[in-house]
């Protein structure tokens, strides 16, 4: 059967790209929201959905992790990572001194934060669902206007390109987890997130919990804070780690951790990255 994969839409994202690179051969489900993504998955309407977690220029995608921590009980089955090309977009026949108005997804406005500035000081930043949507909304606008997408969606809805390599720095790489209601089996080379907070705060509660890592050798790939959403100066951490919740020796770390805090949850164990799958032209 074929997979059913669903998306952040619509058609043109950098979310579809990278979907297309995970599964070729699947029948894509475009969807408005991140949350209706996790939705049509968690519902079985999709059998898995593609979301972005994490921005080398911009750090965590906030409000899918506070998704992950709060909304859904989905597994994280694998993660991809896609190098970032933004272009700037116009209806044809726009010239970039009319520009009144930049739409695009906030993550690619502040992707872009620097060169907006530099090239475009009095234009209105708008935020949009998503890059696609940027480029229907630019098209729609009745002042001048351009979009920050990609290279797919101009060549999808007939935009001119103003300008390319418009994001703040060329290294611009956006890491996607694939969401299913289960994680992937161990291969061997895995990756496993966790989240974790405490009742009480105390000196050196989370200096314990690391040390159940660091006594075992198992290596921390990241490590950050969410607020708790309860009360100010409460937060939840969460972790990504080397290894499957099913090996040995990293069960025993999760099973020591799990005794220490109030709140824990495994995301999901899954294949670690290893190289981009597509390249940056």
């Amino acid at each position: 059967m074929t997979k059913r994969l669903a998306f952040l839409g619509p058609a043109g994202t950098n979310t579809e790209q990278i979907a297309i690179v995970h599964d070729p051969d699947a029948t894509l489900l475009p969807f408005p929201s991140v949350p209706a993504v996790a939705a049509a998955v968690d519902s079985g309407m999709a059998d898995e959905g593609v979301v972005a977690i994490e921005n080398s220029l911009e750090g965590s995608v906030t409000s899918n992790l506070d998704l992950l921590i709060h909304e859904s009980n989905l597994f994280i089955r694998h993660e991809l990572v896609l190098p970032i090309q933004h272009l700037l977009l116009s209806k044809p026949g726009t010239k970039s001194e009319e520009v009144r108005v930049v739409y695009s997804h906030p993550q690619a406005l502040g992707q872009c934060r620097s060169y907006l500035a530099k090239c475009f000081p009095d234009a209105q930043l708008a935020a949009s669902l998503s890059t696609s949507a940027a480029v229907e909304e630019m098209q729609s606008s009745d002042v001048p206007a351009a979009a920050i997408a990609n290279q797919r969606s101009a060549e999808l809805y007939g935009a001119h390109i103003l300008a390319r390599h418009v994001q703040d720095d060329p290294n611009n790489e956006t890491r996607f987890v694939v969401l299913a209601r289960e994680d992937h089996p161990p291969t061997g080379k895995d990756k496993t997130s966790i989240c974790f907070n405490f009742e009480h705060d105390a000196a050196g509660i989370l200096y314990s919990v690391m040390g159940a890592f660091a006594k075992r050798g198992i290596n921390l790939t990241k490590i950050e804070s969410r607020p708790t959403r309860e009360s100010l100066g409460r937060y939840i951490f969460l972790v990504d780690l080397e290894g499957h919740r099913e090996d040995p020796v990293l069960k025993e770390a999760l099973d020591e951790v799990k005794a220490q805090v109030s709140l824990f949850k495994v995301f999901g164990s899954y294949p670690m990255h290893v190289s981009s799958a597509v390249s940056k032209s």
